[in-house]
C-alpha cells in the first residue's frame, strides 16, 4: 500500500499548490474569482484524498457531516444578503477555529484515556491510535487555545454585527483581567504538557480560552470591526496548522500556514490602516475615547437630489465614497447608473475606497464589482487622496468615519490619527444620508458641518434614483 501513501501526498501537495495560486489570484478583482475555483478545487482534493488514508476511522460520520455542511454552505451562501456577509465570515471564520479546537480537546482527552464512545461501538480515535509526541501535545494544546479564542471571538463579532449585542462592553481594569486570563490558560497547559492532561484540566483550559476570545472582542466599537475580522482569520489559520501538524495531516498544516500568514499580513494593514499596534488589536480597549470629544460648531446644510444633479453633471472630476450605508441600501447598481450618466457627458468620475470601509474589508469592492463597476475605477485611499483637492464634487454615500476629518484634528476623537479620505479637501462635497446621526463608531463627523459639505437627506438607493432622473432631466 506505498504507492497509496504516496498518491495521498502528492494529491496534498497538488492541494496546496492549488490554495496558493488560488490566493494569489484573488490579490486582483480581475481573478479574484477564478482564484476562488482554484482553491475549491485543491479543497475537494485534499478532502477525497483524506478519506483515502486506510487507517481512517469513522468514515461515515465524516460523510454525514461534510454532506450537512455542504448543504448548510449552499443554502446560507446563496440566501444571505451582501449586507450581511461579514457576519457570514465572522461566524463561518469561528466555525473553523472551533473545529480546530475540538480537535485538540480530542487529541488531549485520547491522552487522557476519555474517549467518547459513538454509536455502533465505534470511538473518535482509531484503534492503532499512537499517543502524540512532546512536540504534537504542546502544539495541540496551542492549536486548542488559539482555535478556542477565535471560536468564541468570532461569535461575539457575529452577535455586534447583527446588532444582538451592544457595540462595548468597558470596565476598569480589562486588560489586566485579559492577561490574567491568558496566563491561567498558558499555565494549565504548562502543567498538562509535564504532568499529561486529565478531564478536569482539559474543561478548565478551555474554558479559560473561551472566556479570552469573549472578554478580547466584548470592548471592540464598529469601526474597528475590520480589524478584528482578519485578525481572527489569521488565529483560525494557525490553529489549523499546529492541529495538522499533530494530526501530521500535509494539508492542514500547509493550508492553515497559507492563511495564517495571509490572515496576520491583512491584519497589519488593517492594523495600520486605524492607525493602531498589533497589540493594541489584540489586547486593547477598542475604539475608546482618550478623553471628552470636541463639541461641533455649526449647522447641517441640506440640499435637494435636483441641485445635486447639476452640481454633479456640470463638474469635470466627481470622486464617489461609498459605505457600509450603501450597502444596507443596496444602492450600488444605482450609484453606477448614475455614474455612467455622469460619464457619458465627459465628467471624470473615480470610486475612492478606504481600507477600512464597511465591515470587513474588501466589503466595498465586492458591492462595486456586483453592480459592474470597472476595476479600473476603483482606487484605493492612498491613490485617491493627492488628487481630492482638484476634484470638483465627492459624493459620500453611506460612509461616516473613514472621511471624518476629526481623525486629523481633534485628540481626544477615538478615531484621533486613523488615515482618513481627505475629501473634506474636495471643492464641494455631497453627503448621502438618512438622518443626522453618528456613524457605526457612535462619534459625530466635522465634515457634515463644514463650508464646502451639503446633506442630501433620504435612502441611499431612491436618493441616487433621483440623482439619475435629474441628470436625465438636464439632457431632455
Amino acid at each position: 500500500m506505498a504507492w497509496l501513501g504516496m498518491a495521498i501526498k502528492a494529491c496534498y501537495f497538488l492541494a496546496a499548490l492549488l490554495f496558493i495560486l488560488g490566493l494569489k489570484r484573488m490579490s486582483s478583482p480581475r481573478t479574484a474569482r477564478g482564484g476562488i475555483g482554484w482553491a475549491g478545487v485543491g479543497m475537494v482534493l485534499a478532502v477525497l484524498a483524506t478519506f483515502c488514508l486506510p487507517d481512517l476511522a469513522n468514515r461515515w460520520l465524516m460523510v454525514v457531516a461534510v454532506v450537512l455542511g455542504t448543504l448548510g454552505a449552499w443554502w446560507s451562501g446563496r440566501r444571505v444578503a451582501m449586507t450581511a456577509m461579514p457576519q457570514m465570515v465572522a461566524l463561518y471564520n469561528g466555525m473553523g477555529g472551533g473545529a480546530a479546537a475540538a480537535i485538540g480537546a480530542a487529541e488531549l482527552l485520547a491522552v487522557s484515556g476519555h474517549v467518547v464512545e459513538l454509536m455502533g461501538g465505534g470511538t473518535f480515535v482509531a484503534a492503532n491510535y499512537t499517543p502524540p509526541s512532546m512536540p504534537q501535545l504542546v502544539l495541540a494544546l496551542l492549536g486548542g487555545l488559539i482555535g478556542a479564542v477565535s471560536f468564541s471571538g468570532s461569535l461575539i463579532a457575529f452577535g455586534k454585527l447583527q446588532g444582538w449585542i451592544d457595540r462595548r462592553y468597558v470596565f476598569p481594569g480589562q486588560r489586566t483581567v485579559n492577561a490574567l486570563v491568558l496566563l491561567a490558560a498558558l499555565a494549565l497547559a504548562g502543567f498538562m504538557t509535564i504532568s499529561g492532561p486529565t478531564m478536569p484540566l482539559v474543561c478548565a483550559f478551555f474554558a479559560l480560552a473561551l472566556v479570552l476570545g469573549v472578554m478580547m472582542t466584548l470592548p471592540i466599537g464598529g469601526a474597528d470591526m475590520p480589524v478584528v475580522i482578519s485578525l481572527y482569520n489569521a488565529l483560525t489559520g494557525l490553529a489549523v496548522a499546529f492541529e495538522g501538524y499533530v494530526l501530521g495531516n500535509e494539508a492542514m498544516v500547509i493550508a492553515g500556514t497559507v492563511v495564517g500568514a495571509a490572515g496576520t499580513l491583512l491584519t497589519q494593514l488593517m492594523a495600520r490602516a486605524m492607525n493602531r499596534s498589533l497589540g493594541n488589536v489584540l489586547f486593547g480597549s477598542f475604539g475608546a475615547a482618550s478623553g471628552p470629544a470636541t463639541a461641533l460648531a455649526g449647522a447641517q446644510k441640506p440640499i435637494d437630489a435636483a441641485d445635486a444633479a447639476v452640481m454633479l453633471a456640470y463638474a469635470e472630476r466627481v470622486v464617489i465614497v461609498p459605505g457600509y450605508g450603501m450597502a444596507v441600501a443596496q444602492a450600488q447598481h444605482k450609484v453606477w447608473e448614475f455614474s455612467q450618466l455622469l460619464i457619458a457627458r465627459g465628467v471624470k468620475v473615480r470610486f475612492a475606497i478606504h481600507p477600512v470601509a464597511g465591515r470587513m474589508p474588501g466589503h466595498m469592492n465586492v458591492l462595486l464589482a456586483e453592480a459592474g463597476v470597472p476595476y479600473d475605477l476603483i482606487v484605493d485611499m492612498d491613490d485617491v487622496n493627492p488628487e481630492l483637492p482638484t476634484t470638483d464634487v465627492a459624493v459620500v454615500i453611506g460612509a461616516n468615519d473613514v472621511v471624518n476629518p476629526l481623525a486629523k484634528t481633534d485628540p481626544t476623537s477615538p478615531i484621533y490619527g486613523m488615515p482618513i479620505l481627505d475629501v473634506a479637501q474636495c471643492r464641494q462635497v455631497i453627503v448621502v444620508k438618512r438622518g443626522q446621526g453618528t456613524g457605526f463608531a457612535g462619534i459625530e463627523n466635522a465634515l457634515f458641518y463644514a463650508d464646502n459639505a451639503r446633506m442630501l437627506y433620504g435612502d441611499g438607493q431612491a436618493v441616487a434614483g433621483q440623482l439619475v432622473a435629474g441628470i436625465k432631466a438636464l439632457d431632455d
